[in-house]
């Protein structure tokens, strides 16, 4: 076997824990999968682990592996987008590969970074950043790169579909359904970044640039999240045979420009994502020659991000000396399309009656639900903008707005 290839980690949560665990396990099948023994050489972390078998691989301090020439590929699992950012940049000056799950970082600074990587001979590679142990930026840089990608459209976190199968399945509220995910584990104490989408638009900003060539910052993309969704909401989609899934989604426009945003969807309970319920994550590419292409799975959780962030480690360590480089041109202006241009059918739960609806839209689809208020309306309109519905909406009360996935 060739020499071996030395690991750090930074951060011991969840994922960095997991890291170690399955570098431990499988180390023989990985050694032999590489043909060079991967070792564990540090783990940085603030606190220490004296009960933890890899207790002894604690540092306290960044500078001792940035200046060990050993280290060969650095784990980042520190999460945001600021220390994870400064020592990212530090071991790939020091001529380290980088891998890692932070979706923040690589959604916020990715172009920067794989510049980086690329000017100092090394890689950075981001797998687990989407969709935890489902592979997608391998197959969406590589098996589908003949392909000229028309759109990705998912289920990109799964706290959000989990509260959402939980109100349509369980009949809980949005409230109940979300501390029942807390107490599962599924929800962070704090899920501001689930539950108002911010998650979710990180990794369409990552599966976007992958797809079509150009960053794609967060702030680029609307995003909307599901705390506005109730189960008057959930039972007039179940009506009309739809489901409410907070989809991700990047449409390529005419112009080459890419249309991208998060929000709640009215979606077909036929439609393959219309299946993906509690913490699964699925996501479907459609390319100009392939068609069609769904990728499902767990999209976190300590074993499966693990599992990506090894593939990832593998993969840095066979191009030690040769690099893998995987790469998008930088962001502006001219890369995102608005929204507004974008036109579906919409359904609309408004306090109005059924007459002063025909009047603004003209004929629309009605929606009934057992033990709607008296003045509480709900139906599905024909295609249009946003802009559109909103101006038709103006002289009534709107409750709900999303849009219809056909």
């Amino acid at each position: 076997m060739d020499m071996a290839v030395n690991v750090a980690i930074l951060g011991f949560g969840t994922v960095g824990s997991g890291v170690a665990e399955v570098l431990a396990k499988n180390h023989t099948h990985i050694d032999e999968k590489v043909h060079a023994p991967i070792r564990l050489k540090y783990i940085l972390d603030v606190r220490d682990f004296p009960d933890s078998p890899f207790g002894d691989k604690i540092v306290h301090d960044f500078s001792v592996i940035e200046n060990d020439p050993e280290v060969d590929i650095v784990v980042e699992t520190i999460g945001g987008a600021k220390i994870a950012r400064e020592f990212t940049e530090r071991a790939l000056k020091a001529g380290k590969s980088v891998v890692t799950s932070n979706k923040e970082l690589v959604a916020t600074w990715g172009y920067d970074l794989l510049s980086l990587a690329k000017e100092h001979g090394v890689s950075y590679l981001f797998e687990a950043s989407v969709g935890g142990g489902i592979p997608i930026i391998r197959p969406l840089s590589r098996c589908l790169a003949a392909n000229e990608i028309e759109e990705i459209c998912g289920i990109l976190n799964g706290t959000t579909n989990y509260i959402l199968t939980r109100m349509i399945k369980a009949g809980l509220s949005f409230e109940a359904a979300l501390a029942e995910a807390q107490q599962n584990g599924y929800a962070e104490k704090d899920p501001t970044a689930d539950i108002e989408g911010d998650d979710a638009c990180r990794k369409i900003c990552i599966l976007g640039a992958l797809a079509f060539g150009r960053h794609i910052y967060p702030d680029q993309v609307p995003t909307e999240g599901i705390t506005r969704v109730t189960l008057a909401d959930v039972a007039y989609a179940d009506a009309c045979g739809r489901k409410i899934k907070l989809l991700g989604r990047a449409i390529r426009q005419a112009d080459g420009r890419v249309c991208a945003y998060v929000a709640p969807h009215l979606i077909s309970s036929e439609d393959p994502l219309g299946g993906v319920e509690d913490v699964f994550n699925a996501i479907t590419v459609r390319g100009d020659a392939v068609g069609d292409v769904m990728f499902y799975g767990r999209g976190a959780g300590k074993m499966p991000t693990a599992s990506a962030v090894v593939a990832d480690v593998m993969d840095a360590a066979r191009h030690i000396k040769s690099m893998k480089y995987v790469a998008w041109g930088p962001g502006g202006d001219d890369v995102v399309a608005p929204t507004d241009g974008l036109e579906s059918a919409w359904y609309v739960r408004a306090s109005a009656d059924a007459d002063a609806v025909r009047a603004a839209f003209g004929d629309v689809n009605f929606l009934a639900r057992a033990g709607a208020p008296a003045k509480e309306t709900a139906f599905l309109t024909g295609p249009m903008t946003r802009s559109q519905v909103e101006s038709k909406l103006a002289g009534l009360e709107k409750l709900s707005l999303f849009r219809v996935l056909d």
